[in-house]
């Protein structure tokens, strides 16, 4: 199998519909990237690299950060993370305020908005916010080997400027006693971690551990344990992608995590890590030129959690 090849192919037969979706143009910054704009990147647990497209252009990978927190998160607190936020898929919009209200302030998942503020509010206990912020840089530049990731300030300022439906969100979960910490802190920490910039190949990289039962397969490092990667796949294949989870896991049968600046981060145990990036978003908010390439690519492979590719 030849996964350049395989990879030039799904570039090639998605050019004509390059443009397509709608870009995230209720944070400012993010409306100013090109539609067009498309890159995907594999990396296999050997360390070999496939590329296409604007694979190696610095992107605001938004909500795929939840991934990296949650992984955090969970080495902080261990189990005691679910005190706080649920493991079940929401069935609404990631930024809904509707399912707080039933349920007590408790959100369904930790990559929902709501789920990952609740999560940032755990990644804070014990710091201020910058250390906070500096400590999820830290790990993410750790994950991908890659000292040049860093967090886009303008992205961070667009959010901060715009994010009211998210303060709402986290003075509700306040008002029942699910947040610790001041709300501001808590944003800051939220809207810095989802304006971190990374290109296909770096996002790639930062992902393998998941593909290799919680080992970085190229450093050597125990990120974490196999039990616990196992368990992340899980929460991104039933809830990686908002209110479409389900249509995802149908047509790409893979773990993944999406954000609304177009890139998807998909895992195929045992394989690879897969990045794309597509400013375009389905009514779902997930990359619609992504979340196709990542279709082809399962069906060209034969990658899927659900059954072996034919001999």
């Amino acid at each position: 199998m030849d996964l350049q090849e395989i990879i030039d192919d799904i570039h090639r037969a998605l050019q004509p519909r390059l443009g397509e979706g709608k870009v995230a143009d209720y944070i400012p910054q993010l409306a100013h990237v090109d539609p067009r704009k498309f890159g995907m990147a594999i990396i296999d647990l050997d360390g070999r690299i496939y590329k296409a497209g604007d694979c190696d252009e610095p992107f605001s990978i938004q909500s795929v950060s939840k991934v990296f927190t949650l992984t955090l998160a969970l080495g902080k607190h261990g189990e005691t993370t679910w005190n706080r936020v649920g493991r079940e898929p929401s069935g609404s919009a990631f930024n809904s305020i509707v399912q707080l209200e039933h349920e007590s302030g408790k959100p369904r998942n930790p990559f929902i908005n709501a789920g990952a503020i609740a999560v940032s509010d755990l990644v804070l206990a014990g710091h201020t916010p910058k250390e906070a912020i500096a400590e999820i840089v830290r790990f993410v530049q750790y994950l991908a080997d890659d000292p040049s990731i860093t967090i886009d300030p303008e992205v961070a300022r667009s959010e901060t400027a715009t994010g009211f439906r998210n303060f709402a969100l986290a003075n509700f979960m306040k008002s029942f006693g699910r947040l610790e910490h001041p709300v501001e802190h808590v944003l800051g920490v939220y809207f810095h971690q989802c304006a971190l910039a990374m290109t296909c190949t770096q996002l790639a990289r930062s992902g393998l551990f998941l593909a290799a039962n919680g080992k970085n397969p190229l450093t050597g490092h125990t990120v974490v344990s196999s039990q616990r990667a196992r368990r992340i796949n899980a929460l991104m294949l039933t809830c990686g992608h908002y209110d479409g989870s389900g249509d995802f896991a149908y047509h790409v049968g893979l773990p993944g995590k999406s954000g609304v600046g177009g890139g998807i981060l998909a895992v195929a145990p045992g394989r690879a890590s897969v990045a794309v990036w597509s400013p375009g978003l389905n009514d779902n908010g997930n990359s619609l030129i992504g979340s196709l390439a990542l279709e082809m690519l399962a069906n060209r492979t034969g990658w899927s959690v659900f059954g072996a590719p034919a001999a």
